[in-house]
């Protein structure tokens, strides 16, 4: 059977470096009249959106301010945000902060285009006009949503974490400056980390997976295993930063064009009715749903290794795999991510919910790119495993 080719998308221009937010002013000159600003209370503490409004008034470019994303975005926050962009008549948007306040802009920049309810456009319902420009600024070195075609919205009325992968939600542009990222505390920069480092091994090891992608995610991974420590234990470390900033926006280009597997198919509904940050949850997830994939991926999971640690070369698929289970459950450890349990979820909650839950998981579809496809019960038999794990 003939290949058709591969794709690859990616945000038209993608602006990286220290000090890069001084761009901001120039960029937004040649995007529209009038700027949304989407982001949330602590980018305002921080001083940071304080910083791009002077850039912006310096350049003469209009805004108006929105920070109502205070936590993980939901259908709510963006109607807010819809509202003041119509009231305020803006034509762009810019996102300033984490996942969370990127995401809410991307489904208001496209949301102002097109009619209905964002939730109308998960699976084959296609958005029908392009969105508003987006200039995606993330904060956080995980998400990657300044470069995917991705949006996570959770459906408030439902507890659903609703993902929304289409063409039309990728910025125009990503607005990468490692200094912004300076301000991530510990328990942020673990958490944003994992979800990298999550988003890069299911790329990487996804049924979708292809050329282009794993030069991404491996490149990605191998960052993320040498910097996130670093990053970790001394937030001042400019260098593991940057580092992870890269790692962050390759692991997102990787799996928005490759897909995320069961780890992020069982994240979602666990963060949605728990409220476990999202790279938290993952982390949790990984090392069980690798250990359960691994049957059908041993051969890839030796290949991040030996990418990884080249002088392990000469081992064993089987020796190699073992190694890179080790080092991410070592690497959880080293950074205090906890299991659910002592996260603190209920475990009589916690089983009522089980099948809804996994359910939910299969309904995303991530799952079904896991190179080993779990049955309903083989996700509920995880999620009971990972409680302790």
């Amino acid at each position: 059977m003939m290949n058709m080719g591969y794709r690859l998308n990616l945000p038209e221009q993608v602006i990286y470096g220290q000090g890069v937010l001084a761009q901001l002013g120039l960029i937004a000159n040649g995007l529209g009249n009038k700027a949304l600003i989407v982001s949330d209370p602590i980018m305002v503490h921080l001083g940071i959106i304080q910083q791009c409004e002077a850039i912006l008034n310096e350049s003469s470019v209009a805004y108006s301010t929105f920070t109502g994303v205070p936590s993980e975005p939901t259908d709510q926050f963006v109607d807010l945000a819809l509202k003041q962009c119509h009231q305020e008549l803006c034509d762009f948007v810019i996102a300033v902060g984490g996942g969370s306040c990127i995401d809410t802009a991307k489904a208001v920049a496209v949301m102002m285009t097109n009619v209905g309810y964002i939730g109308d456009y998960q699976g084959e319902h296609k958005f029908s006009h392009p969105p508003l420009p987006l200039i995606a600024i993330p904060t956080t070195a995980g998400t990657g949503s300044e470069v995917t075609k991705v949006t996570v919205i959770i459906d408030t009325v439902n507890d659903v974490k609703m993902m929304i992968a289409q063409p039309e939600l990728l910025p125009r542009v990503a607005l990468l400056d490692p200094l912004l990222t300076q301000s991530c505390p510990p328990g942020v920069t673990a958490a944003t980390g994992m979800d990298a480092l999550c988003h890069a091994i299911e790329a990487y090891l996804s049924r979708k997976s292809h050329p282009l992608t794993n030069v991404f995610a491996l490149d990605a991974i191998a960052r993320i295993v040498r910097y996130l420590p670093l990053a970790y234990e001394n937030g001042d470390d400019i260098i593991a930063r940057e580092q992870m900033a890269i790692s962050s926006m390759m692991a997102g280009a990787a799996f928005s064009n490759a897909s995320v597997t069961l780890v992020h198919g069982m994240s979602r509904p666990m963060g949605a009715l728990f409220h476990v940050p999202h790279g938290i949850s993952n982390a949790m997830l990984l090392c069980a749903v690798l250990a359960f994939t691994r049957p059908a991926a041993e051969d890839r999971l030796a290949e991040i290794s030996r990418f990884i640690w080249p002088h392990l070369a000469g081992q064993t698929d089987d020796e190699l795999a073992d190694t890179l289970l080790i080092e991410i459950k070592q690497l959880c450890k080293q950074m205090n991510i906890p299991n659910l349990r002592d996260w603190g979820i209920d475990a009589e909650l916690f089983n009522q919910a089980l099948t809804k839950m996994a359910l939910d998981a299969i309904h995303s579809g991530s799952p079904s790119n896991n190179q080993k496809v779990p049955t309903l019960q083989e996700i509920i038999d995880l999620y009971k495993q990972c409680y302790d794990y």
